[in-house]
């Protein structure tokens, strides 16, 4: 930590956010004092207060306490913030008006990154899975990791690991091309599928920012890419270049796939030959996937056949990830973090796959009017394969509204009519009166929120 010596105090702006709340529990374990703003608390806020961090809920100057609140000690704070603070926040700028030193995260990622060896995990979707299973499999072998999730593990039910030794795995987020903070030893690349269009404005810019990150790989570093992307990917000097996939030819291949009563067994050929006898209690072939690609960054990285054999079979999850919150005979109700077309469909897919001719009605938030401009077509796609649909509201998050973007904008393209528009108000009495099947709550909003009332009411219907 020698670029934060002088540093007592570490103010963040949107301290709740899953990366961020990572950064203050590493600088929490560094000694240093950690306090922060939301907008709302949360279970993860809850958690960060009890782990000693000093959270408010106002955005208001009455609510900053010493060092944070006096400019003569500016000098022992850093504030770090998320770009999801509105420019017009008031202790935003109250910091940049009085000469505080304020980072983004991504910046800040990136100093952490710039002494250890990176592992970073890149693509719009998968990432957050296969950063916690590379980290999982690190953890559980001889090598060992620290690592910073965009998701809680159920391994270690935290998104912050701490270990020894340099390597650190991260998430390598590609909103507001944060990723180009990074200068890994190893990358990993999952998927380049259009996304934060906002940001980018075409696929062509968004595609030539993946290719930035990926040129920040050390000379003498590994570069992973998943099979089917691998063409759009130029291949830096001086780096290893490795495919993963299920087809021939691809350098860590899944083969020998066999579904079981809820789990899948498999092999993973690899350059030094097969790793045998995988069992991943995952749904889903994307799974498999994820899997593969976790195991050959983990292998590239030092760890050993056996150990990554018996770590994919201790893997729990992530939460909101295909989180299975509920199990009764009538009814399974499964939360999942999707917000992209292709991960709804990956989501459904793997639900189709484990709990086959079972009725499915799924509760979908769109995140972003920007997103839900650019995917309507997708979303009403991939979510016609659903048996019964409920559109929430739509989540704003960030954005101001546009014209004529809201929830209905997708039910209109829906070749499915059984769907709905409704509050999250309306929801909970709807969901009383959900028929028998598998229930799915999809989305990057506050969707979250409605995870435990939604399970206590379909205990109190079914039990």
């Amino acid at each position: 930590m020698n670029d934060f010596k002088n540093i007592t105090g570490i103010y963040f702006l949107g301290i709740g956010g899953i990366g961020m709340s990572a950064l203050a529990r590493y600088f929490r374990a560094g000694g240093f004092a950690v306090a922060g703003y939301d907008r709302t608390g949360s279970h993860l806020t809850a958690e960060l207060v009890e782990e000693g961090c000093d959270i408010t809920y106002t955005d208001d100057l009455s609510s900053l306490s010493t060092p944070y609140n006096d400019p003569s000690l500016k000098d022992r704070v850093l504030v770090i913030y998320t770009p999801a603070i509105p420019a017009e926040s008031v202790l935003l700028n109250f910091f940049r008006d009085n000469g505080y030193t304020i980072k983004k995260r991504s910046q800040v990622l990136g100093m952490i990154s710039n002494e250890s060896d990176t592992v970073a995990i890149a693509g719009t979707h998968g990432k957050t899975t296969v950063s916690t299973m590379t980290a999982h499999l690190l953890t559980s072998s001889h090598v060992g990791c620290s690592a910073f999730l965009g998701g809680i593990s159920r391994n270690y039910n935290t998104n912050l690991l701490i270990g020894t030794g340099r390597l650190a795995v991260m998430e390598a987020d590609e909103f507001d091309r944060s990723f180009h903070q990074l200068n890994p030893l190893t990358a990993v690349v999952t998927a380049m599928d259009p996304d934060h269009l906002d940001i980018y404005g075409t696929a062509e810019t968004m595609i030539e920012a993946y290719n930035i990150f990926c040129g920040k790989i050390r000379k003498g570093g590994t570069l992973i890419v998943n099979e089917k992307i691998a063409s759009l990917i130029k291949k830096p000097e001086g780096v290893t270049f490795y495919t993963y996939g299920f087809e021939e030819g691809s350098s860590f291949r899944a083969i020998n796939i066999v579904r079981g009563e809820g789990f899948y067994n498999f092999d993973i050929k690899t350059p030094a030959g097969e790793i045998k006898n995988i069992r991943l209690l995952m749904p889903g072939m994307v799974n498999i996937l994820n899997a593969t690609a976790a195991a050959s960054a983990a292998l590239t990285s030092g760890a050993e056949p056996d150990e990554i054999v018996k770590a994919l079979f201790l893997y729990k999850g992530v939460h909101r990830r295909f989180d299975v919150r509920l199990s009764l005979p009538q009814v399974v109700y499964i939360d999942d973090y999707a917000h992209h077309p292709e991960e709804i469909n990956s989501l459904i897919s793997a639900v189709r796959d484990f709990y086959p001719g079972r009725k499915v009605t799924g509760i979908f938030q769109p995140h972003l009017y920007s997103r839900t401009r650019d995917f309507a077509e997708g979303f009403a796609a991939a979510l016609d394969r659903l048996d019964e649909i409920v559109l929430l509201t739509l989540y704003p998050a960030r954005e101001k509204p546009l014209p004529g973007v809201s929830s209905g904008m997708i039910a209109a393209l829906m070749k499915n009519r059984n769907v709905r528009v409704l509050t999250k108000e309306e929801l909970l009495p709807a969901a009383g009166e959900f028929d028998e099947g598998i229930v799915l709550t999809i989305g990057a909003g506050d969707i979250d929120r409605m995870v435990d009332p939604l399970t206590e009411v379909l205990k109190k219907r079914y039990r």
